[in-house]
């Protein structure tokens, strides 16, 4: 990370702040000496080491509980949203409601700053890539229309409040397993990664660690320029079928990506899906197939520089895993615990052992 040193700012407190994002945003502020309070409705792991940031239990969407966490507050991260394998219900007053608390707690303790972490999953899966900032924003599924229902609530609040609305891919590094539990447990097993599809499109990704730097910077920044809505993403990726082999090739297994046709995978995975016999969820099966990814343009006028490619970002999490994952570890079928648990393979592990064949 760049680390710039600490600014003037030295209060922040990360909601979600125990999750795969939150740890490494507390972590890293903490190091650069700032008073960190992680809120969140889990403690953090044993093996965290973040002893010198307090943490707070709490839900996003108690009001009183937020006004409370906002005392003395300098910068906020709003990293808690739900999981987009929950219900539609249940997604939409994680994500919308608790936004909506945090942002008004945030104003009525005059907070400095506010960085709301949004999502790729806002522009849909029909934009045109590269995806810039001001393209048509059309969500697939409850998860996506969350996500800019909560921007619309950022947006109305940007009189009251600087906020910073950042938009990034799925991003990996250290600690991240969630659906890419799924991924390396087959590459560590022996097995060849199925696509959806050939594989030929190109497919953006971002390392957690540049993620932070793009935090710190718009923290660090002129109101100006922090008070903005910005793509972040891997500035270096090439297709799925090249970037997703890269940690097949630092296993050694002799493996390789095998593309599927499309309309038969997709339809599969929404059966699947709707049977709850899938992790899978429509964001991942309905783009996976399609050049996807983010112009990140406006983010490097304003200083940011991405350090890691796809490939890195893969290699770097895949030997992470090798190093620290309990295989013994109880998975999480409903998506309860977040990206820092494996997720249940439900039917797609019943073909691994196909594609070990492969």
């Amino acid at each position: 990370m760049s680390g710039t040193g600490q600014s003037s700012q030295e209060s922040m407190l990360v909601t979600g702040g125990t999750g795969f994002l939150g740890l490494h945003v507390c972590d890293h502020f903490a190091t650069l000496g700032w008073d960190v309070t992680a809120l969140d409705l889990k403690p953090f792991e044993e093996g965290d080491n973040l002893s010198d940031v307090e943490y707070v239990k709490g839900d996003i969407r108690d009001e009183e509980l937020m006004r409370e966490a906002m005392e003395g507050v300098d910068v906020v991260v709003h990293a808690a949203a739900a999981l987009a394998l929950w219900d539609d219900e249940r997604i939409r007053s994680v994500t919308v409601d608790g936004t909506r608390s945090v942002l008004n707690a945030a104003a009525e303790a005059d907070v400095d700053r506010v960085m709301f972490i949004s999502s790729i999953t806002v522009y849909g899966d029909e934009a045109d890539s590269p995806i810039t900032e001001d393209a048509p924003l059309s969500a697939i599924g409850a998860y996506g229309q969350s996500k800019i229902d909560a921007e619309r609530l950022c947006e109305d609040m940007r009189d009251e409040l600087c906020i910073s609305i950042l938009r990034p891919p799925s991003f990996i590094g250290p600690r991240r397993l969630g659906i890419f539990e799924i991924l390396f447990d087959w590459i560590e097993d022996g097995a060849s990664i199925p696509l959806i599809g050939w594989g030929n499109n190109r497919y953006q990704l971002l390392h957690v660690a540049d993620l932070v730097d793009a935090i710190e910077l718009l923290v660090e920044a002129d109101e100006d320029i922090a008070n903005e809505t910005y793509n972040v993403g891997a500035d270096e990726f090439e297709t799925m079928k090249r970037d997703f082999r890269a940690p097949i090739e630092y296993a050694g297994t002799g493996k390789r990506t095998i593309g599927t046709p499309v309309t038969p995978a997709v339809w599969t995975l929404r059966v699947l899906e709707r049977l709850d016999l899938s992790p899978l969820y429509p964001w991942v099966y309905e783009t996976a197939h399609r050049d996807h990814y983010l112009s990140v343009e406006k983010l490097k006028a304003v200083g940011w520089e991405p350090q890691y490619s796809n490939r890195e970002a893969l290699i770097e999490t895949y030997r992470w895993y090798l190093e620290n994952y309990d295989e013994d570890a109880e998975t999480d079928e409903a998506g309860e615990l977040g990206h820092r648990v494996g997720w249940d393979q439900g039917a797609i592990g019943l073909v691994k052992p196909v594609f070990k064949l492969l």
